[in-house]
């Protein structure tokens, strides 16, 4: 399968995220809402550091799953969405072979104001989270019961934030008071009721199907107007929603907390960029390492074998 690692389209505002090469659409009619195209290439990070070695076909398949689940995030009133089309018909100015070549790839979203803060939902404990827990007894200033298990379900999902970071520079796990004061009180209030919303509709519907989504993350925008000015909206969901790249996924039959658990997201490269990194091969700085054949078919076949669980 051929990979598409980066796109340059003749479009204006070309920037090129961890995953996603990002543009500016004209509005599609006169007076009508600024958009962006966001392009899903084959592009893995891991550790906030993009890796040299494309995942065939991972584009595809993240675009298909984000797009799944924001349609049911809008039906479920759980929040808007900033997605007006994934058809490439609506692309303006790009020759048939690019339009051929971002089929399934692309979301033309509403253009925001990013709010510079990711939204995190923890249900359980691990990650960075884990780590934290066991030097301080807290998560991003949130106090947890003693003696926690690695993996444990905690008794009640928790709002985590984080900073975003520049490209291939790591995100900060923040407290909540740090947050409101990045963004404002009001803003966090209500981004963190509407993460929490989504993350215990979205965990009950994965829990149906066998799957637990242990934790997520969501990012957050205001809409920018004709003239360039946010429109006084409040913020909607913006980016990806809940893909393996973003959210961290378990199946229910094999969840046992005290370890590392089977998963169907990037655990799997993190895994094995440990051991490089245990061994004093690598020290999570870009650039990263190359991934070896089983490595990028073995997270290909992760990410696919949550999309049929979810959505097959």
């Amino acid at each position: 399968m051929e990979s598409l690692v980066a796109t340059s389209l003749e479009l204006p505002g070309r920037r090129q995220g961890k995953v996603r090469d990002v543009y500016d659409l004209p509005p599609a009619h006169p007076g009508g809402p600024r958009r962006v195209l966001m392009v899903a290439t084959d592009r893995l990070s891991a550790f906030d550091v993009v890796l040299p070695t494309p995942i065939p076909g991972k584009g595809r398949l993240l675009t298909s799953m984000a797009l799944r689940w924001f349609r049911w995030i809008e039906s479920g009133n759980l929040a808007n969405t900033h997605v007006l089309s994934s058809a490439t018909a609506d692309i303006p100015g790009i020759s048939e072979v690019h339009r051929s070549q971002l089929e399934g790839r692309v979301i033309i979203g509403r253009a925001c104001r990013v709010v510079p803060v990711e939204c995190v939902v923890r249900g359980y404990l691990d990650g960075s989270g884990w780590k934290e827990y066991q030097q301080t007894g807290h998560v991003c200033g949130v106090r947890l019961p003693d003696a926690l298990r690695r993996g444990d379900c905690l008794p009640e999902p928790i709002f985590t934030p984080a900073t975003k970071a520049e490209l291939g520079a790591h995100d900060e796990n923040i407290s909540f008071e740090h947050a409101c004061d990045i963004v404002g009180r009001d803003v966090m209030l209500r981004l963190r009721d509407t993460s929490i919303a989504i993350y215990n509709a979205a965990h009950a519907f994965a829990a149906e199907r066998g799957v637990i989504l242990a934790d997520t993350k969501f990012e957050f925008g205001f809409p920018i107007g004709p003239d360039g000015q946010t429109t006084g909206e409040p913020p909607i969901l913006i980016d990806e929603a809940l893909t393996p790249d973003s959210s961290r996924y378990w199946p229910t039959d094999s969840w046992k907390p005290g370890g590392p658990q089977v998963s169907y997201d990037k655990q799997f490269v993190r895994d094995y960029l440990q051991d490089l990194v245990d061994r004093g091969l690598w020290d999570k700085s870009p650039p990263g390492p190359d991934l070896p054949e089983h490595v990028v078919g073995g997270t290909l076949a992760k990410y696919r074998e949550a999309f049929d669980r979810l959505f097959a």
